[in-house]
């Protein structure tokens, strides 16, 4: 079982940057492929990120080049490093682990999930 802790979401006005963490208990966090999702007010949540178990990331296209994200295996630690924000990325955003330590896009392919973090971007 894994528990996931997202933290950093906040209001920033276009343009600018948030770094989201997720912190995540247990001792297999190395094994297990991460990812980031969002969900706006009456959207579907979409895929943003992932992160793999030992190598390779995928990103969707709306944000490439300007979120990156990343782990630190020695802190249990995910991160989606978010810059020039736009009013369009406001939602909620959450953390998800698999344990089968590959990428997925579809969130219903995720095993454990955060409870959110918000993310306001104001124009």
């Amino acid at each position: 079982q894994v528990q996931l802790v997202e933290s950093g979401g906040g209001l920033v006005q276009a343009g600018g940057s948030l770094r989201l963490s997720c912190a995540a208990s247990g001792r297999t966090f190395s094994t297990y492929g991460m990812g980031w999702f969002r969900q706006a007010p009456g959207k579907e949540r979409e895929f943003v990120a992932s992160i793999r178990s030992i190598v390779g990331k995928d990103y969707a296209d709306s944000g490439k080049g300007r979120f990156t994200i990343s782990r630190d295996n020695a802190k249990n630690t995910v991160y989606l490093q978010m810059n020039n924000l736009k009013p369009e990325n406001t939602a909620v955003y959450y953390c998800a682990a698999t344990e089968s330590g590959t990428s997925w896009y579809q969130h219903h392919r995720y095993d454990y999930w955060g409870q959110g973090t918000q993310v306001t971007v104001s124009s």
